[in-house]
């Protein structure tokens, strides 16, 4: 007799920003008495500095389990040997799970890999593709799909009119792609998450019902979709999953201590967190503007450089921050626990490249932001900061593609110091609670949840 109602695979794109998400959701169907497999690559087990979870980790190949993409020759070798072997070492898996007694009944997939569909097709399985983005970005990606809108825009297209969306939005609110061979392949990926999505029984979104209700009607008219976000751990948000205070999952080892204690010294909202995520790399330009921005704003800060980055930095900017305030006001740290410093009383303000994971803990953890976009979906993800949450301000970039220092200084003060960001802040608390709400019991996200759960039980 098994004790669980149902077994679902987690098919994830091997990126820390992709799996988060999916090992969070899961997290929340195993407490629901759903036995979990999670697939990842066998190159992404390799590289990760940890992993701790319950659930059972069986890796899957994408034909390059030394190195991963970056042991491809380019991106569109990297997808296309993925998909082949990837196909062939998935379904020996499933049958793997069949043989030893324990059947799979769904595959949760990442959109960016749409051949798990056929494999899932081909063995009865029920299909859940999961969005690791906003039902914003996935429109407009769904209505380039469908040929209504073009990417990059063309000159002409000052304003964009999206179906889905109440208003136009300017060309500077768009995913934006680098125009070589490379980012036409990149976009040609995220267009391609809805080659076969009509195939699928369940679209699973990283977002709420109430953070995007317009556009998730919509959308709700074309695919099945149900929004089951946010994915941050649950001691963050409603505390129903006791153990689940972090990820579990880290790709570089975070500074805990070293932040945590410099935090402690400082006095409430007083300190700006920046941090650019796992993957954007910043021209040594933009870092440079970027560090006296932060130093010359005459706030705290405590900013995430990664070790590939750290070249990056103004000659001797380091050491002059410890000889000017003995690393009082700004600490520079490799990696850090970024849920538990947006949570810390002395965080004022994140200044976010605006990668979905990171604006999801900021409005889970209601933590005003400053927001510079670099690419793909984040200056959309900053448009709805700004414009539709009024939960931040948007440092804009110059026509050489640079946020001086001047405009980084300004927006900073403009959320910590004036009458605007009591406003944001006041924003920021509304949306923290709705965050919270959702994924309790009864909350919008938790239903979603419960029905996809009812669904597989009853065909399992």
């Amino acid at each position: 007799m098994t004790s669980h109602k149902a077994h679902c695979l987690i098919l994830p794109f091997p990126l820390q920003g992709h799996i988060n998400p999916m090992l969070q959701f899961s997290k929340r169907l195993q407490s629901k008495r759903i036995k979990i497999t999670i697939a990842p690559t066998k190159s992404f087990v390799k590289k990760m500095n940890e992993l701790s979870t319950s659930m059972s980790i069986e890796a899957i190949s994408d034909g390059y389990d030394d190195g991963g993409i970056y042991q491809a020759e380019n991106f569109v070798a990297y997808t296309t040997r993925f998909k082949e072997v990837g196909s062939d070492t998935l379904a020996q898996l499933i049958q793997k799970l069949a043989n030893s007694g324990c059947p799979v009944n769904c595959i949760v997939y990442d959109p960016f890999l749409p051949w798990a569909v056929e494999v899932a097709n081909n063995f009865g399985l029920i299909s859940a593709a999961f969005f690791t983005q906003n039902c914003a970005v996935d429109n407009i990606y769904y209505h380039v799909h469908k040929g209504v809108i073009k990417l990059p825009p063309t000159q002409n297209d000052e304003e964009i009119l999206i179906p889905g969306f109440s208003s136009t939005i300017e060309a500077s609110d768009v995913p934006t792609f680098v125009i070589n061979h490379e980012g036409e392949r990149i976009l040609e990926m995220l267009v391609n998450q809805f080659s076969n999505l009509d195939k699928v029984d369940w679209v699973l979104i990283n977002s709420f019902y109430e953070l995007e209700k317009e556009v998730i009607d919509y959308m709700s008219k074309i695919y099945p979709i149900k929004p089951i976000g946010p994915t941050i751990p649950s001691m963050y948000l409603d505390k129903r999953l006791h153990d689940d205070k972090e990820y579990g999952l880290s790709v570089f080892k975070p500074m805990t201590n070293e932040c945590l204690n410099w935090l402690n010294h400082q006095p409430i909202n007083s300190v700006v967190y920046v941090s650019f995520g796992s993957i954007t790399n910043l021209e040594t330009e933009q870092m440079e503007e970027l560090a006296w921005g932060l130093k010359n704003s005459n706030n705290n800060f405590l900013w995430v450089v990664r070790s590939t980055e750290e070249t990056k930095l103004p000659k001797n900017f380091l050491e002059e921050l410890k000889l000017t305030s003995g690393n009082n006001k700004g600490l520079v740290v490799s990696w850090c626990p970024q849920l538990q410093v947006l949570e810390h009383k002395s965080t004022g303000c994140f200044l976010t490249h605006c990668g979905w994971n990171s604006i999801l803990e900021a409005i889970s953890l209601g933590v005003p932001m400053v927001t510079m976009p670099q690419w793909t979906d984040q200056p959309t993800n900053a448009k709805l900061v700004k414009d539709v949450w009024e939960m931040g301000v948007r440092a804009k970039q110059d026509e050489k593609g640079i946020v001086r220092r001047e405009v980084i200084e300004e927006c900073i003060k403009l959320v910590m110091e004036e009458e605007k960001g009591k406003v944001i802040r006041e924003n920021a608390k509304k949306w923290r609670e709705l965050a919270r709400n959702v994924v309790d019991e009864g909350g919008s996200s938790d239903k979603n949840i419960e029905e996809f759960i009812s669904k597989l039980v009853t065909i399992s």
